[in-house]
């Protein structure tokens, strides 16, 4: 179906891109073989750092008319191998596309080529008052690949999600053509959403080049608050109400005390008030002093008068704030610290149906006779699960897996929830989005994928069969 990479098609790529960037063989690095998560590998044909949206164009040309697949990665800290090149070919790397292009302060929107981190945006806007919003864990990411998967994060219940903060996208198309969709404009209502396609599609319809992010003025003051509970059930019932019935909050995350002991042994260091068996961690901003001590108030009240909380606590210095979020952030490394291997259920589900989520979850990992911890964002319903295989066989594991991973999307289904609130479908997750959607939805999904890319050559393998 693919050509394989040929000695004339390693001259054409150093002459675009240079001899110095086309890597093959054993200068190939074996990272660029899997994502963060390596539960999907395999190797490139050749590896290709660019440094231009040029000569993406030019490889897009080469490749379409030679029939070559092409996997584009940024800083590989996905989690469903969506970089992972599963049919070899070529590996298009982004991380030299790194630059802040400009930042518009009277339009408030950011120009930047997507191999920029996450964390550099933050810095870059906070530091001219403003503020990028999205707000995923892994802030070594790049920006095209947090647009690329439509990612989340704990600021999304305020917020929103990447898709709400892309004004406009510049992309390469499989045959080489340069698009552009969108812009610095605010409204838009020309013609089918495009720009809404490619965020999200991760990588397979088109390569993002450059984009155009929103912006808003950065609030001056926020606060955080730790409130104890005496049970999960009782602090994931609170969080609608919360929602509903006061000031939205920036970020609501849910810690158990189970999934913290893994976070404080990993960091060597407990949280403020870590005795409790339940928690919501929950996060406001604004303007004025007046205004936070106006939350802080009606909040704290709400949630002892109305919620049952056991207390509300102020996390407000930067040693506190630093000392609870860091034990949030680093949930994941710490559950892949403390096993030998583990595979991960991303779902998002309503909210008020988070609680029966967890008790199956737990009755679950009783019946199969694995571990399998938890933490999530409870104020937008995206739960991440994972699966750990500690000391089980290989055929054991699998087993596991196959049978735990059925009955916990079929679960999720039945509850009106969705196979992935925030981490992509890639290669890992095709068949449980194939079950859900259907096959209405999935003819509509090839025939986009078709009319993007006739030969299959971006990305294939990934979203769809």
């Amino acid at each position: 179906m693919y050509t394989k990479i040929r000695n004339r098609d390693l001259k054409v790529f150093e002459d675009i891109v240079g001899a110095a960037h086309v890597h093959v063989g054993a200068a190939i690095d074996a990272d660029l073989a899997h994502d963060e998560l390596g539960t999907v590998a395999a190797q490139p044909e050749v590896h290709l750092v660019v440094t231009d949206k040029h000569q993406i164009e030019a490889i897009m040309t080469h490749c379409n008319q030679e029939k070559i697949p092409v996997t584009v990665r940024g800083s590989g800290t996905g989690l469903v191998g969506a970089c992972v090149p599963i049919h070899g070919g070529v590996l298009l790397d982004m991380s030299k596309l790194n630059k802040i292009i400009e930042l518009d302060p009277l339009n408030m929107t950011l120009r930047v080529e997507p191999g920029v981190l996450l964390m550099d945006i933050a810095e870059y806007v906070e530091k001219q008052g403003f503020l990028y919003a999205p707000d995923p864990g892994e802030k070594s990411a790049t920006i095209g690949g947090n647009i690329a998967t439509n990612a989340g994060g704990m600021r999304a219940v305020k917020y929103g999600v990447t898709r709400d903060w892309v004004r406009g996208l510049e992309v390469v198309l499989p045959s080489g053509e340069r698009i552009v969709t969108g812009g610095k404009v605010v409204k838009n209502s020309t013609g089918y959403a495009i720009k809404d396609l490619i965020i999200g599609s991760e990588g397979t319809l088109g390569i993002i080049v450059e984009a155009t992010l929103k912006l808003i003025p950065l609030p001056n003051k926020s606060v955080s608050l730790l409130v104890p509970f005496d049970s999960r059930e009782q602090a994931i019932d609170a969080v609608p109400k919360i929602i509903a019935n006061h000031a939205l909050p920036t970020a609501v995350e849910f810690l158990e005390k189970d999934s913290l002991a893994f976070s404080e042994e990993f960091l060597g260091k407990q949280i403020p008030h870590a005795d409790y068996p339940a928690y919501l961690l929950l996060s406001y901003d604004g303007n004025s002093d007046q205004q936070m001590e106006d939350d802080v108030n009606a909040i704290s009240s709400f949630c002892i008068d109305e919620l049952g909380a056991i207390d509300v606590y102020l996390v407000d210095t930067d040693e506190r704030k630093q000392s609870v979020w860091s034990a949030r952030g680093a949930f994941l490394e710490a559950i892949k610290s403390s096993t030998t291997e583990i595979d991960e259920c991303d779902v998002v589900l309503p909210r008020v149906h988070i609680n029966e989520f967890l008790k199956f979850t737990k009755n679950l990992s009783r019946e199969l006779g694995v571990r399998i911890p938890y933490f999530g964002h409870a104020g937008d319903g995206n739960l991440h699960i994972y699966f750990c295989r500690d000391e089980l066989s290989e055929q054991k594991w699998q087993k596991a897996l196959e049978i735990g991973f059925d009955k916990m999307y079929d679960k999720a289904f039945e509850l009106g929830g969705l196979v992935s609130g925030e981490h992509g479908i890639g290669y890992a997750k095709k068949a449980y989005m194939e079950r859900q959607v259907g096959p209405a939805q999935m003819t509509l999904m090839r025939g986009i994928k078709q009319v993007f890319d006739p030969n299959n050559i971006l990305n294939p393998g990934k979203i769809l069969s």
